[in-house]
């Protein structure tokens, strides 16, 4: 079996949808974008068996050499190992659930086949980006996500907004891939070479640990994780990247894109433990950013938003754990987290669907007698999300990252408190989210209930919310569990330095109590007394955050002064410079000579004769002044 086969053939079912939309049918569209993921989801489900099998020695396959300049050599090397099949059956699986739940969203769409044209693109993107065995590929990846997260963002392109969201999603994404460019240079520069497996090796060899260069490198590394991943201050563009359609949120923030700065950190760990300075920045990153996404999730209006938030906010915990040196940890909660995000994702989207496209929290209510199937999914997603104790894989990933962040060597009592802070927000924006959607008082009617396709992917992931979490059991430290064991080839195990079995316990307890207490808060305010608790939130002392949260700490607005209108005014004074001014005077004198040779096209027979009589007494003086010359 070839690895090459499993982005390939997304890739191929790409290039016949955007080939042959016109004469293909629905029928065909459907077979053809949902049956390639499904195929590629068992290429690399029998791959891995292999790797299983095989003692997870690495399967690597050579496609072609790429380029070749000097002593420069890239190929198209795909690799398959611990890390990467993590990802790509992630990626696979995940994305064949939403491309069948998509099938139901997208029905009535006329760009029907444009839409799977696009999101098989944009998996076969990511898979490239997880399995490429050098940089420049992994690199090629990197921005053919970027790409088509432009494409699905902006898919309904009639709308000027979702025009807006998806430029800002590329213009701030590449600020984060030009510093990863720089970082590849450098890296050529100094280890002679772009293959992942090689820069580790002469990595440790030739930097020491602090090294300024190997720190440069991986701080560069570092922003364009963070503009992938939308962490901060790169984060602005993904509460409004949900202008673009719900499965591809969900496909965004689940299985793609947003991960991908958690897997170039991971891939690029020793760069990292070189440089304790950017590894320390990783965890800050994280901790502050999914401090900040909590309370701006916790004032959205709109439910997709925050779910946005969500997603900025557990990529943080990510963050937190790459940071503290606990890789595995953070892979771990990558895997739940594809299940519990796709599933709220999809879940809200057949409620907007049955409410006819209704996204206001405000606007909903009472749903849970109308909609009992999603009740019942949105509900379990909801748990794994504020991480509900012992019965969602949420408690079991997002714990073990908030107690890492206080025992493993890089971790620090302040990033501690901030991933329970975290915990408490969690419980509360999700359930103030889960109570107003499904209980109170109905204020839509609901239009019609969303059919089997879109019901069977989300009981898939409802099951897998609850079920993925104990791959980790027992959850002590000292003891390897499947995640941690089947990563160890790949990514070191964390180094604790307060190994204790009831401080473990006693973090997973404050953490427990704190997300239930969130939850109770929730409920308080949304169900037992919302007039008091919108009055105690409508003070003017809390009228002044509030506004700030809901517009995301107003770091679209900083951006603007600090950089968007100083760049506008001076471009506004520029206007005319001096190669403008040059460019111009070409362009007018051009003019005139158009104008003296339009005066010659009179339509005057006598003149055209004179013209060519003169002009052949032109030509007959010349040949006789150089015949006597």
């Amino acid at each position: 079996m070839f690895p090459a086969l499993i982005p390939a053939i997304p890739f191929l079912s790409a290039c016949i949808l955007m080939l042959c939309w016109r004469r293909i049918g629905r029928t065909a569209v459907t077979v053809v974008g949902c049956g390639s993921i499904a195929l590629s989801a068992l290429v690399a489900l029998v791959i891995v068996g292999q790797l299983a099998a095989n003692g997870q020695q690495p399967v690597v396959q050579h496609v072609w050499n790429w380029l070749q300049a000097g002593g420069f050599t890239a190929g198209i090397d795909l690799r398959i190992d611990a890390l990467s099949a993590m990802f790509v059956l992630v990626i696979t699986l995940v994305g064949f659930l939403i491309h069948v739940y998509a099938t139901g969203y997208m029905a009535d769409d006329p760009d029907y086949s444009r839409f799977f044209a696009c999101m098989n693109l944009f998996v076969g993107a990511m898979l490239v980006l997880v399995m490429a065995d050098n940089l420049l590929l992994l690199y090629f990846g990197w921005e053919g996500v970027g790409l088509c997260s432009y494409l699905l963002i902006g898919f309904w392109y009639k709308d000027p907004a979702n025009n807006y969201a998806a430029r800002k999603a590329f213009i701030v994404t590449r600020v984060g891939d030009t510093a990863m460019a720089i970082a590849l240079f450098l890296l050529f520069q100094y280890t002679g070479t772009l293959e992942i497996p090689g820069i580790l090796s002469s990595a440790a060899q030739q930097w020491t640990t602090g090294s300024p260069m190997v720190t440069l490198i991986a701080c560069l590394l570092l922003g364009g994780a963070v503009g992938k991943s939308a962490q901060l201050p790169l984060q602005t563009w993904l509460p409004d990247a949900m202008a673009g359609p719900t499965p591809v949120s969900a496909l965004i923030h689940a299985a793609t894109m947003v991960t991908a700065g958690v897997y170039l950190l991971a891939r690029t760990h020793t760069l990292f433990e070189l440089a304790p300075d950017a590894q320390a920045a990783t965890a800050i990153i994280g901790a502050v950013t999914l401090v900040l996404a909590g309370f701006s999730a916790l004032v959205q209006t709109d439910i997709k938003r925050v779910l946005a938030y969500s997603t900025v906010s557990q990529i943080g915990y990510m963050f937190l754990a790459l940071g503290c040196g606990a890789w595995s940890a953070a892979v771990f909660h990558f895997v739940t987290h594809a299940f519990f995000k796709a599933l709220l994702f999809m879940s809200a989207g057949a409620i907007i669907v049955a409410l006819h496209h209704e996204q206001d929290l405000f606007k909903m209510g009472g749903l849970k007698k109308q909609l009992k199937a999603v009740y019942w999914v949105f509900l379990i997603g909801a748990a794994s999300l504020a991480a509900i104790p012992f019965v969602t894989a949420g408690f079991y990933s997002k714990d073990q990252i908030i107690w890492l962040a206080w025992s493993a060597a890089g971790g620090h009592p302040a990033l501690w408190v901030a991933a329970l802070l975290g915990a408490l927000l969690t419980g509360m924006y999700t359930f103030r989210m889960f109570f107003l959607v499904f209980y109170g008082d109905a204020k839509t009617h609901v239009h019609h209930l969303p059919g089997k396709a879109m019901m069977i992917p989300l009981y898939i992931l409802a099951v897998l919310s609850v079920v993925a979490g104990f791959v980790e059991l027992p959850h002590t430290l000292g003891h390897l569990t499947l995640v941690t064991d089947w990563l160890l080839p790949v990514l070191p195990q964390v180094t604790v330095v307060q190994e204790s079995a009831a401080l473990e316990w006693l973090s997973q307890g404050i953490s427990a109590l704190l997300a239930l207490s969130g939850i109770g808060l929730a409920y308080t305010w949304v169900i037992r007394r919302p007039k008091g608790m919108s009055d105690f939130l409508e003070m003017p002392a809390l009228e002044w955050f509030r506004g700030h949260w809901a517009r995301g700490w107003d770091f679209d607005r900083l951006y603007d002064v600090l950089l968007v209108h100083p760049f506008v005014y001076l471009s506004r004074v520029n206007r005319k410079d001096l190669v403008d001014r040059l460019y111009t005077g070409i362009a007018r004198l051009m003019e005139v000579c158009h104008q003296l040779l339009a005066r010659t096209q009179s339509g005057i027979l006598r003149w055209y004769i004179l013209g060519v009589v003169l002009g052949a007494v032109a030509i007959l003086s010349v040949l006789i002044w150089r015949i006597y010359e």
